[in-house]
């Protein structure tokens, strides 16, 4: 959808494609029809975005083939979809039986990375609405902590010094400018805000910046608003943001039974508890499973959980989502007189991995689960005076 700040910007709101399993071009081909249009027709609006997934196998094959890219834009307006936005965190096989931490590689130590980064904003180029600003591209935060060392630590900085120098000649040479995003995420070398800050100064503004995920700040315990300020005060642009919430237990003990529930064997649920005061220090662990282990986390404060649950309604209780904080996120980038971004990604991948009440049993249950979080999040910008003009609805 697109919609509207006080200050003129145009603002970008896609719901993430990488719910959907596809691994070459049929694939995302089948998902417009399939998914995308129905979801645009549920909300009743004229243009719907996507912030779609590129798997590498399918950025490669359209970076070698300008015609299919364009064929496949051909195919987004025929149904009523654009694209300003790509997920290229996943580099493949996203819908494998168990991804977890293989989500993180290859990471950006290795030229495979680079290349496929390049491969998607090649694409991106050519799949912007002809009146789009730019486009923007969410990665992932360097890679995961665990064997990160200098040399790889070098090698990522070199990686992103080039992937600056290949987004510059693409600008050059299609008129088109592609920002890319590095996302902040539990576990990583670049966990938090403040990671963000110490890592990446320096780099070009005009095309690195971050993607902040409101589901990954508040796992951390972040507060939004001083996570946005930390990075706006750092000269770091906020390239994207991805609307999306965690799982909240007041009291882990109490919730423990229903926090099982979201143990499953796919994606990593990374755990965090602040043991005490407001201010005290967040204890870690990797995945859930191991959190509620004999040898997990003390248990004597909240427990937040990487689990990207639907923005539109809560869990049952005794659990909570962190849905106020996305609301103070969204309130910190574009609640001020001036829009801090202009692109967002409502990114729920983690439908089909819910527990079994929650889950949807078929395509409309997971179009309709869809437009509620894009309509939730539509009216939640209204609030902040940030809504479509009248010439966006069908």
């Amino acid at each position: 959808m697109r919609l509207h700040h006080p200050d003129g910007t145009r603002v970008h709101l896609a719901y993430g494609t990488n719910v959907h399993p596809a691994e070459d071009v049929d694939g995302l081909l089948a998902q417009l029809d399939r998914y995308g249009r129905r979801v645009r027709e549920h909300l009743g609006v004229a243009t719907l975005g996507l912030g779609l997934w590129l798997p590498a196998r399918a950025a490669a094959a359209l970076a070698a083939d300008p015609a299919g890219t364009d064929r496949l834009r051909s195919a987004l307006r025929a149904a009523g979809l654009e694209v300003v936005t790509l997920n290229a965190f996943p580099y493949a096989a996203f819908h494998a039986p168990r991804v977890k931490h293989a989500v993180y590689r290859p990471d950006w130590s290795t030229p495979e990375r680079l290349a496929y980064t390049l491969d998607c904003a090649a694409v991106l180029t050519r799949l912007l609405p002809d009146d789009a600003d730019r486009g923007s591209i969410s990665t992932l935060p360097l890679g995961w902590r665990a064997g990160w060392d200098r040399t790889r630590h070098r090698a990522a900085e070199d990686a992103l010094h080039r992937l600056t120098d290949g987004l510059r000649a693409l600008a050059d040479r299609t008129g088109r400018v592609v920002r890319v995003g590095l996302e902040p995420e539990p576990g990583c070398v670049l966990e938090t805000s403040t990671d963000a800050v110490a890592r990446l100064g320096g780099l070009d503004a005009e095309h690195l910046g971050v993607c902040l995920d409101l589901c990954h700040v508040a796992t951390e315990f972040e507060d939004p608003a001083a996570a946005v300020e930390r990075v706006r005060d750092a000269g770091i642009p906020v390239v994207k943001v991805q609307v999306s919430a965690a799982l909240h237990a007041a009291d882990p003990t109490v919730a423990r039974t229903a926090l099982s529930a979201f143990a499953e064997d796919r994606f990593l649920h990374q755990v965090r508890e602040r043991a005490g005061r407001r201010d005290a220090a967040v204890v870690r662990r990797d995945d859930l499973p191991d959190a509620l282990g004999a040898d997990g986390l003390p248990a004597v404060g909240p427990w937040r959980v990487h689990v990207h649950v639907p923005v539109h309604h809560e869990p049952e209780p005794p659990l909570t989502s962190t849905r106020d904080a996305l609301l103070r996120g969204l309130a910190a980038v574009l609640g001020s007189p001036a829009a801090l971004t202009d692109h967002l990604e409502v990114e729920t991948y983690t439908w089909s991995v819910l527990p079994d009440h929650l889950r949807p049993a078929d395509d409309d249950g997971l179009v309709a689960g869809l437009a509620a979080e894009l309509a939730w999040t539509r009216d939640r910008l209204a609030d902040l005076a940030v809504a479509p003009s009248t010439l966006e609805h069908a």
